[in-house]
């Protein structure tokens, strides 16, 4: 496509649950959805120019000077690549293909990346509420001991490794590849967090043993039954970036985790989900939004 062309909605093909379905009665979760899906078409398709710079936080802001990952490298393999949602800080195709090189050599197979961000960062169509300044990345936690065919990579969707009925781990689909992969993504010191199921946090503590800081990092949140989440902190020459701050103290394998496991108690008073805050002032001119921005889009919780 042409540079300022629009471009057409990407098919959703990411699939895990919502923070809001544990919030909110069906009707207002389905116009939930709906908005959600209908996030801004952005007039452009590719980084904006000048020195990388993520502005805002994770869940309201942009990126200039974004990188892309190639759809294929060594260990590594883009899934979904239609969905142009490739982009992301330097620093985060770096830290990409250092995960991949680090798993192909624990012998763990092809790494199957999933989201990063825009081209430009924003707000994405689908339920994603963060991946808006280049410092977020979905990797699947199915992994390969070949790529998957071309003809496969765009809308492909992975199967749960939680069981929705029991809130548990299927044994025959996760073991000890996928905790591999997720205590690598945690070595990285530029990592500040990595969002998994609540089972799988569950497993991780139960098979950790004495070597326990490393679990801090993982963090439980609704869905993610099929992918890690992993985020990044702001670069530190990024002067214009909101960082989220460092997770609580300890392991998270306590009490916090036991909330997570157990069913919502009750069903909480209906009200309408917010609207998202206006993007910051920088990202207006960014995502082309400097004459007004679009119709507000319901946003749920940051992922924390």
């Amino acid at each position: 496509m042409g540079p300022g062309r629009p471009l057409p909605p990407p098919r959703p093909t990411h699939r895990d649950t919502d923070p809001m379905a544990t919030r909110y009665p069906l009707p207002i979760l389905l116009l939930y959805l709906a908005a959600l899906a209908a996030a801004p078409a952005y007039a452009w398709d590719g980084p904006a120019p000048g020195l990388p710079a993520p502005i805002g936080s994770h869940a309201n802001g942009c990126i200039a000077g974004a990188a892309a990952l190639p759809a294929e490298g060594p260990g590594y393999q883009a899934v979904n690549p239609g969905r142009r949602r490739t982009f992301g800080h330097p620093e985060l195709v770096d830290f990409v293909k250092g995960l991949a090189a680090q798993s192909a050599e624990a012998g763990l197979g092809t790494l199957r990346v999933g989201d990063l961000s825009a081209a430009r960062g924003g707000r994405l169509p689908g339920t994603h509420a963060s991946h808006q300044t280049g410092l977020d990345v979905d990797v699947w936690l199915e992994m390969g001991r070949a790529p998957l065919p071309p003809g496969m990579l765009d809308g492909y969707d992975f199967p749960p490794l939680v069981d929705a009925a029991t809130r548990r781990l299927d044994p025959q689909r996760y073991g000890p590849a996928q905790t591999a992969l997720v205590r690598l993504a945690t070595g990285d010191g530029r990592v500040t967090r990595v969002f998994v199921n609540p089972a799988i946090k569950l497993a991780l503590c139960q098979s950790a043993g004495e070597d326990r800081d490393w679990l801090r990092k993982v963090r439980p949140w609704f869905g993610h039954a099929a992918h890690i989440h992993v985020r990044l902190a702001c670069p530190a020459d990024a002067a214009a970036c909101v960082d989220q701050g460092p997770p609580p103290e300890g392991d998270g394998c306590g009490e916090e985790l036991a909330g997570w496991l157990e069913p919502p108690p009750g069903t909480p008073p209906a009200r309408p989900p917010a609207p998202p805050p206006e993007p910051p002032a920088a990202c207006l001119d960014i995502l082309g939004l400097a004459g007004g921005q679009p119709g507000p889009t319901p946003q749920p919780t940051p992922a924390r």
